[in-house]
């Protein structure tokens, strides 16, 4: 879905039958037996404040129909067990696709109650593909460099420009990549952790797994659901819309989830002094979007790097003093310093990013379907601007390489199932990166799943974030299974946090930082 491109989604911030998720043409639904592996050589790669972790790899097939063909490395860490008593393992996945997972198991150590992560031996991995497994991806170096063309295509030239940057990252990957792209996808990383529990020895696996990550749960709970110990999922990707339907969908939560960011500026004019009239305060930054278009801040703040420089707005509010201080000094002075700041550490995309963002384009253009007939695109996405004019075009730039990716795609997986114990789900009801209809389409699908939700809340990634509430179901379930027993469209409902406090506009990058939450993969889910 959409970006930024660092990886701890739930510090910040997934997902015996057949399945439907044969390569588009084929007709036999992939083998759902469990690969034959080695043991996993554990070391010592612990730092002064997370002394336990450990580090491993873990070598894979490239190609799980083939177990004796080539083989790929995954690197794995652990924070282990130490209650006498093991519930097993517990992997976490931040999202993505793309998102590196191995720091998020020491996170989630470290921010569970003591006692419940000590039953757990809490392995984080770095999905095929992604960071420090190999091969890692990186399809076309500096493709995100600014300035790049504006999104918004009110020109043919403007337009076929950025069309040529789409199709061209695609060639990029298919000719870097050409034996490895057929085996990137969803399933291939849900057969990845059968591979992990395999080789750790568990009869099964636990599994916490944040937006894009709450689909791949879901995924591998199909392939393997007798594998599955505790399972779950928060901030529900759309099992329904994979993927081109769900990343139109996600524009008109983007788009809320940015008017709610000016409205709260207005709010805080006495702060910001940009207005007390919301439409007036969006009126204002259309009007900086329209000028650095013309004239980008630096050589490097166009109109492009200004969405994506404020999209983290739409995955945490903590983010909106600082956003907000960039936009008033440019609106209200002239001063570009802030705002190049703020894309510098919030949009500019770096290797680890070019990384991720590669991974996602694999996996999500091999995962399904997406139209081939750029017209379909078009027609789309001029629909959908006149509602939703923040993100539509940059959202669709972001996943044109699909519209001419070099491998056929999958039929995607049907998540349906009723062979699952009790899942538990986390959803805020403004998630503007996984909707909240997501999250009450997959509650449907999983048989005797849970939902708890966040009323009034527009963050993604909402446990393990300081909400009282929602981490109180998280830790009951992981502890003994505890569920709650609710009905309805929910099963439990806890209040959103406050809004964050405004900064002065000086203050700007007091709010950078360790204190700011790292956000999901590179795509915007």
């Amino acid at each position: 879905m959409r970006r930024r491109a660092a990886a701890l989604c739930g510090a910040a911030a997934v997902v015996a039958a057949t399945v439907a998720a044969a390569p588009a043409g084929a007709g036999a639904p992939p083998r759902a037996d469990a690969p034959a592996t080695a043991g996993i050589d554990w070391r010592k790669c612990g730092t002064a404040r997370h002394p336990a972790l450990q580090c491993a790899t873990l070598a894979v097939p490239l190609d799980h129909a083939r177990p004796r063909g080539e083989r790929i490395t995954l690197a794995l860490t652990r924070v282990p067990h130490t209650a006498p008593v093991s519930q097993g393992p517990l992997l976490v996945n931040p999202g993505g696709p793309g998102g590196s997972g191995r720091a998020l198991a020491r996170v989630v150590a470290s921010s569970l109650p003591a006692e419940v992560a000590a039953r757990y031996d809490v392995i984080g991995f770095d999905p095929r593909g992604v960071g420090a497994s190999r091969p890692a991806l990186d399809c076309r170096p500096g493709h995100f460099a600014p300035v790049r063309p504006d999104s918004l295509p009110r020109t043919p030239a403007t337009e076929r420009a950025n069309l040529a940057r789409a199709k061209s990252f695609a060639e990029a990957c298919g000719a870097k990549y050409a034996r490895v792209l057929p085996h990137l996808d969803t399933v291939a990383a849900a057969r990845d952790m059968e591979a992990i529990r395999a080789a750790l020895g568990a009869p099964r696996i636990s599994y916490l797994g944040y937006s894009y990550g709450t689909y791949l749960g879901a995924v591998y709970a199909k392939l393997f659901p007798h594998r599955v110990g505790r399972m779950a999922l928060d901030s529900v990707a759309d099992p329904a819309g994979i993927w081109y339907e769900a990343n139109l969908h996600q524009n008109l939560a983007f788009d809320d989830r940015h008017r709610a960011f000016l409205a709260w500026v207005a709010r805080h004019h006495a702060t910001y002094r940009l207005g007390t009239d919301p439409e007036r305060v969006e009126t204002r930054w259309y009007a900086m979007r329209a000028a650095l278009a013309r004239n980008p801040a630096a050589g490097k703040v166009g109109a492009a790097e200004l969405e994506d420089t404020f999209v983290p707005g739409g995955y945490h509010d903590r983010y909106w003093p600082t956003l907000a201080a960039a936009f008033a000094a440019y609106a209200r002075e002239g001063d570009t310093g802030p705002l190049v700041e703020a894309y510098e550490e919030f949009g500019a995309v770096d290797a680890a990013g070019a990384n991720s963002y590669s991974v996602y384009a694999a996996v999500q253009c091999r995962d399904a379907a997406w139209p081939r007939d750029w017209r379909r695109w078009r027609e789309d996405n001029r629909a959908l601007y006149r509602k939703a004019p923040f993100l539509t075009w940059n959202n669709a730039w972001y996943n044109a390489p699909c519209a001419f990716w070099p491998v056929p795609a999958r039929r995607p997986v049907d998540i349906a199932n009723d062979a699952l114990p009790p899942v538990l789900l986390f959803q805020a009801t403004h998630d503007a990166a996984t909707p909240y209809q997501g999250a009450v389409r997959m509650r449907r699908l999983l048989a005797g799943s849970r939902l708890v939700v966040e009323e009034g809340g527009g963050n993604h990634g909402v446990t393990l974030r300081g909400n009282a509430c929602l981490d109180r179901h998280l830790t009951a379930y992981l502890a003994d299974g505890t569920v709650p027993r609710g009905g309805g469209e929910a099963d439990a409902v806890c209040p959103a946090l406050p809004e964050p406090v405004p900064l002065e506009p000086k203050a700007a990058s007091a709010s950078r930082g360790p204190a700011l939450p790292r956000l999901p993969g590179p795509g915007r889910r």
